[in-house]
């Protein structure tokens, strides 16, 4: 059984940690409500971007002028995948939720016989991914999604980069993980495709009724919306990301200071019991040795 000494060592260890978890704690809840805000801000600008794009390309779907980014290269062999994740752990399974459906989609692709490149927003996911598929990672972007306030200038690179890519002729299909925000101890991940254009499933459908007539043409329209939209969707998916992980990790940092104020109880009670244990033992033998005398 461990002395005394080393069960008041362990108690105020645990209690020092406990303090650490509590302050992590209320720093998530702080920053939370400013990612939530951010996120939900967000959202109506994204939603409608898509309905319109979803509204111009109905009427050029099918056309011969239609652009890449909307008709697609024809093609499905080269998948190209953006993750999006935090720089930070003590997120609880945040981060390894995610990056678990990716490693499924790409072995998947892999094995029907895809080329298949991953960009990754996050340290997290990079590290996490590159055990598994280093020779896949063909770009990685670290303090976006950690800052106060995140800017639609600092996702430009990523977008940019996709878009590179698309026109070289490296990639057929553009996919974007990230975690969609629903509540503090819910974030869901998501697999939203961005090239070629598909409307999100949260976006309500076109009403089929509707006729609208566009100046500039159709076309025009698109071939300046189609890459904006794009930027709109990461920045969108990197704010909801960010709202998730404030969240994940004030459910994770309540999690483990409950766990420690449950181990310190459990500590005590045995500190407790050894410290009766030997006050009795050192009565026993006073005892024992007047009566020898």
């Amino acid at each position: 059984m461990p002395s005394l000494k080393e069960f008041r060592i362990r108690i105020d260890s645990v209690k020092s940690t406990r303090k650490i978890t509590s302050a992590m704690k209320m720093v998530a809840a702080s920053k939370l409500k400013r990612a939530q805000e951010q996120a939900e801000a967000s959202r109506p600008y994204a939603e409608r971007m898509a309905v319109m794009l979803q509204r111009i390309a109905s009427a050029v779907q099918g056309g011969a002028s239609a652009p890449k980014l909307m008709a697609g290269t024809g093609s499905d062999q080269k998948q190209l995948i953006v993750v999006v994740t935090s720089d930070r752990g003590l997120c609880g399974g945040f981060n390894g939720n995610l990056v678990r459906e990716v490693r499924r989609k790409v072995r998947n692709l892999l094995a029907a016989g895809k080329e298949v490149k991953l960009i990754c927003v996050g340290r997290k996911g990079r590290d996490l991914l590159r055990r598994d598929f280093a020779n896949l990672i063909v770009g990685s972007y670290e303090g976006i999604g950690g800052k106060k306030k995140i800017t639609f200038a600092e996702v430009q690179p990523v977008a940019e980069k996709v878009l590179a890519l698309f026109e070289k002729g490296e990639t057929d299909i553009v996919s974007l993980f990230y975690n969609r925000f629903k509540s503090v101890i819910a974030q869901i991940p998501t697999d939203q495709q961005l090239v070629p254009f598909v409307a999100p499933d949260a976006v309500p459908a076109v009403e089929p009724q509707a006729v609208y007539e566009y100046e500039p043409d159709e076309e025009a329209m698109l071939a300046e919306l189609l890459p904006r939209n794009i930027s709109t969707q990461i920045y969108s998916a990197i704010l909801e990301s960010a709202a998730g992980e404030q969240g994940a990790r004030m459910s994770a940092m309540d999690n483990a200071t409950r766990n420690a104020s449950d181990m310190i109880g459990k500590l005590t009670l045995r500190y407790n019991r050894a410290r009766q244990a030997h006050i009795t033992k050192e009565l026993i033998e006073i005892i024992s040795g007047a009566e020898a005398l």
